[in-house]
Formats: structure tokens, sequence, C-alpha cells
């Protein structure tokens, strides 16, 4: 439960103490600074509170937006003003500090703008109060009679529903989803917000409907396929909905912060693997497609994190190449054009679904291929080169974020500690030769295992030449312009070493085990980036080191081929029981984690990918 207080008795035919109740707080009064401190303190410390100004008029969403969003400690609006449990002792500090003015003053009625005061003060204290952007909802406190009669005017001349069906939204998201989605999804949420539905239940259906769709794809019938392609479509439907429901109701929750994160993920991988066992019914293998594309997909999507991590905070001035995106952005139609072509999960998604129906899994996986290769390049073309023109001075935070993405584990920490001590001589120099490390420790790797046999003994000595290399990449930190693809260049290496060692085993199974054992690592490196953007950091050294890192795991896998060169049935049951063995202990430290560690309920509003 939480509670409200009035710092005053509400006006006469005010509704404001039934709005409040609607919201779900036990509203109380009091009658100035001095009397709504006291009834602050007997509010139980871990409870939300909210203080309200009696004179508030507005509408109900303005007050669900400034009072009930869980994603922040503090949060205000115009005669309103709510703290979690974390921002509480911040506004017994401002709301005592005020009582002791008011006393000094020799008034015993509240301040003007008591709430707005107490606002600038938790500001003041250093906890970020949040205040949303209400658009044309309208949040006032009017003084006289002729104020209110306006602000009421105000508050009827606007239509609430149609505001609050609007800001379900995402505010950005691509054509696909803008236009043959969001339409009809938005009524969908609010159909599902009456019935008493959580977002967490609609994405648990999405997920549900999606693995449906890769069963029928299985099959490897026409009818099954067309069924998987429909089914498909639903299932990001109601994916759309699941955010539009969250926003439409403030029903955000650290679970759903999880699960928006992976499921997308979960559900496209495992329509691949759908498709390559719907093949295979007919006698088409197209398992390392189905792989290629995973491992195309992830890589492109670590690019994206890396780079937002390295630039969201740096400071400098903006890059020719930035200036230009931001001119043809001004011209309506390349927005739709440049978010089309990186081909973003709406149209990824409606491409898959038609050519599933209408083709074959391998015509639908090159054009897959081909199109997030494109993306890839000209999203990742472009951010080299801004990199390169901003002299942007890196954080230490950003350089830490590309540290914990990198994944490194025992052995490439140990390299990283014997040859990057603090204060060394030459760090300054070493600045920026993480990606020259990085590129020459993945290019060596992948030549070796692209030129040697299957299971030559030469590529276990290129992998722990990849394992030194890579120590040495994060021995300093990331704070070069082009540090930020050192996590991908090692994504690249581990998962296309993977892809191809699997590939050239003479195993029929190495490929689907080999597929099971990358899903099984994105999905750690996909939590981590999760992890970070939560504000929590990266998951527990132990998990890391346990897990070998990227450099110890790739040693593996390729000292693994070299034994069991001869035995193809073998390596595949050692795949199979790597994957087996990381994707227990992530998901359980994982589920552990999101459930109940406390981790806040971040969801990402700009991802399109």
């Amino acid at each position: 439960m939480s509670t409200a207080i009035l710092t005053g008795p509400p006006a006469p035919g005010s509704s404001l103490d039934a709005d409040l109740r609607s919201l779900g707080f036990d509203v109380r009064i009091a009658t100035g600074a001095e009397e709504t401190g006291s009834l602050l303190e007997s509010v139980p410390a871990g409870e939300r509170v909210a203080l309200v100004d009696p004179r508030f008029v507005g509408h109900l969403h303005a007050l669900r937006l400034a009072l009930t969003d869980p994603r922040f400690p503090a949060a205000a609006a115009p005669g309103a003003l709510t703290a979690q449990s974390e921002a509480r002792p911040a506004l017994t500090r401002a709301l005592t500090a005020v009582s002791v003015s008011v006393g000094a003053a020799g008034t015993d009625g509240p301040a003007d703008d008591l709430t707005g005061t107490l606002a600038d003060a938790l500001d003041a204290d250093g906890v970020a109060v949040h205040r949303p952007r209400l658009g044309t909802l309208v949040a006032t406190v009017p003084t006289d009679a002729e104020a209110r009669h306006e602000a009421r005017a105000a508050v009827e001349a606007v239509d609430e529903e149609a505001v609050r069906l609007r800001s379900a939204v995402k505010a950005e998201d691509g054509f696909f989803t803008t236009y043959c989605i969001s339409p009809y999804s938005r009524y969908l949420a609010r159909w599902c917000a009456r019935r008493g539905l959580t977002p967490n239940q609609v994405t648990t259906a999405s997920l549900l409907t999606a693995l449906i769709a890769a069963g029928c794809a299985a099959t490897g019938e026409r009818g099954g396929y067309i069924a998987a392609g429909v089914l498909l479509l639903v299932s990001f439907v109601l994916d759309c909905t699941d955010g539009q429901l969250a926003r439409y109701s403030l029903q955000y929750s650290t679970l759903g912060a999880w699960l928006d994160a992976t499921f997308d993920r979960a559900k496209e991988y495992a329509f691949y693997a759908g498709l390559a066992l719907g093949a295979a019914r007919t006698g088409d293998d197209v398992w390392a497609l189905a792989l290629g594309a995973m491992v195309l997909m992830t890589c492109r999507h670590m690019v994206d994190f890396a780079f937002y991590e390295a630039t969201h905070d740096a400071t400098a001035g903006t890059s020719p190449s930035a200036a230009l995106s931001g001119r043809l952005d001004s011209v309506g139609w390349t927005v739709w054009a440049r978010r089309i072509i990186i081909l973003p999960i709406g149209e990824r998604w409606a491409m898959i679904a038609v050519l599933t129906a209408a083709t074959s899994p391998r015509i639908v996986f090159w054009a897959l291929i081909a199109g997030c290769a494109f993306a890839a390049c000209y999203t990742t073309a472009g951010r080299v080169l801004r990199s390169v023109t901003r002299k942007a001075k890196k954080t230490d935070r950003a350089a830490q974020a590309l540290a914990d993405l990198a994944d490194s584990g025992p052995l490439a920490s140990l390299v990283a500690r014997v040859i990057g001590r603090p204060g060394a001589r030459g760090a300054r120099g070493a600045r920026g030769a993480g990606v020259v490390f990085g590129a020459v420790a993945t290019g060596g790797l992948l030549f070796a295992v692209l030129d040697r046999p299957f299971g030559d003994r030469q590529t276990v000595i290129a992998a722990i030449g990849y394992a030194v290399l890579a120590g040495a990449a994060v021995a300093r930190p990331l704070k070069g312009a082009l540090d930020w693809l050192v996590p991908p260049l090692f994504r690249v290496a581990e998962y296309t070493t993977v892809l191809v060692l699997a590939a050239r085993s003479d195993s029929a199974h190495a490929l689907p085990a080999a597929y099971g054992l990358v899903a099984a690592v994105a999905y750690h490196h996909y939590d981590t980036v999760y992890r970070i953007r939560g504000g929590t950091g990266a998951p527990p050294t132990w998990l890391v080191r346990v897990t070998g890192g990227h450099e110890g795991r790739t040693l593996l896998v390729v000292a693994l081929a070299a034994l069991l060169a001869d035995r193809g049935d073998d390596f595949t049951l050692a795949l199979t029981a790597l994957a087996v063995a990381v994707a227990l202990v992530w998901l359980v430290e994982s589920i552990r984690f999101w459930v109940s560690s406390g981790a806040p309920a971040v969801h990402d509003e700009g991802e399109t990918a």
C-alpha cells in the first residue's frame, strides 16, 4: 500500500481524494508543513509516499505518471511529489528544513508551493527527481477561483484517454511497428489492462506463441510453414503489446525488465532452430546458415551496445558525420529509410514470417544473412566514422563497461595484470591499443581456424595466442577512439570459431550442438548488457571465471577439436555438454539476480533492433 498526504484540506467539490485512492493510495490530510512531517514519519519506511497540494487540478493520468512510476526513486509534477524508500530520508530532511523556515517566519500554513520546494530540495540533495513530460495533459495548482475555472476548462478540453493511448506507444520505433502494429496493438494493450492482465503475462504469451511457431516450422510441411509465419507475426504483436501495456498502466517491474530483455532473442533464435529442423526433415541441412544468422545478429547487437556504452556519456563536440546524420533526420522520409535499412526487429520478423510462409528455410536464412550483413556494415561504418572524427573524452564508467562487456576470463585477466599495471610508464601512449590487439587476436585465430584442417594442433597454438593478445587488449582502460570495437571483436572470434569447427566436423549433429552452445553464450552476453544498462554492473567475477571467459571457452573448444579430431560424435557430445553446463550456470544465476536481487526496473525505450 502507498500513502498520499494532502498538504491541506481539499477544495469543495474536488475529486482529488477519490483520484488518489483509485491509484492505490491511502489518503491522509495534513494542515501544514509540521503536520505533514508528522504524517510522513508515521508511514513505514519501505512504502512509497506522495505529497499532493490540495489545490491540484489536472488529469488523473498526470497524477499517475508523476506518482506511480516504479522506475524512479523520486518524481514530481506541478502540485505533486512522490518518493520511494531510497529517497525517503532526503524527503524527510527537506521537509524538516521547510518546517523550520515556516516556523521562523511565524506562519502556520504550508508554503505557497510546498511540493515544488521539496522537489527542488531533493535535487539539491543529490536525489534526481524525475519530471514526466505531460504534453497536453494538465497538472497545475491554481491560486484563485478564476485560475481554477480555467484549469478545469483545460482539463475538459483534452481527451485524456487518447493521450494515454498515444503515450503507450514507444516514442521511436521501426516503420513496420509504427504503421502496421501500433495502430491497433495499443487498443489490445488497453483491453488487457481493463481485464487485469500484466505485461509479464503478455510477454509470456508472446514467448509461447513464438515457440509454437517454431514447432510448426519444424514440421517441414508447407502448412506448418504458413502457420509458423502467421504465429510469428502474432507473437510480435504481443511483443509490442506488453511494452505498451506497461506504459499504459505504468506496470514496470524488475522481472518484466528481465523478460523483455531476453525473450526477444529467445523467440527469434528458437524460430531459427525450428526452421533448421523443418529443413532437415526434407533433406536440406541449413544448420550452418541458422548458426551463421545467429552469430551475425548477436555480433551486430554487440556493436550497438558497445558503441552506446562508450559514447553516451562522453564529453566533446559532435563530429561531421553526426552533423550530417542530424541534417538527414530533418528530412522526414530519410528517417524511415534509415530505420528500415538497419532491419530492426519489426521489419526483420515481418520478412522472416513472409518468407517462411512463401519460400524455404534456406531462402529465409540467406535473405536474413544478406540483410543483416548490410545493416551491420552500414551501422558499424557510420559509428567508426563518428569515432575517428569526434575527439571525445571517454569516461571511466564507459571504460569499465567495455571491460565488462569484453567478458575476459582467468587467462586474459592474468595477462592483463602482468602487462598492464596501473601507473606503468607508457600508459598514455597505450591508449587506443586495445582495438589493435583485439583485431590481431581475432584475425590470427580465425585465419588459423579457417586455414588449417579440423583438429590441427596449430589451431591450439593460435588459440593460446588469442588468449594472450586478448589479455593485452584489455590491459589498459578502453578509452581509445575505437576501443568500443574490442567486445564485438571477441564475440566474432568466439562464435565464429565454434561455427567453423562444428561445420568441419564429420559429425552430422555437431552444428546443432554448436548452435546450442552459441545460444547459451549469447544469452550470457545479452544478460551482461542489460545488467550494465540497469546500473548494477557486470555479472559477478566468479561467474565469469567459472565459465572461462571468452578466451577460455574458445581455447577449450579448439582443444576439444584437436583431441577428438577422429571422433566426431565425441566432439558433438563435448559441445553439447559444454552448452548444457554454461546454460545452467548462467540461467540459474541470472534468474536469481533479476527476480530476487532488487535490480532496477529498467525498460529500454529506444531499442529497435
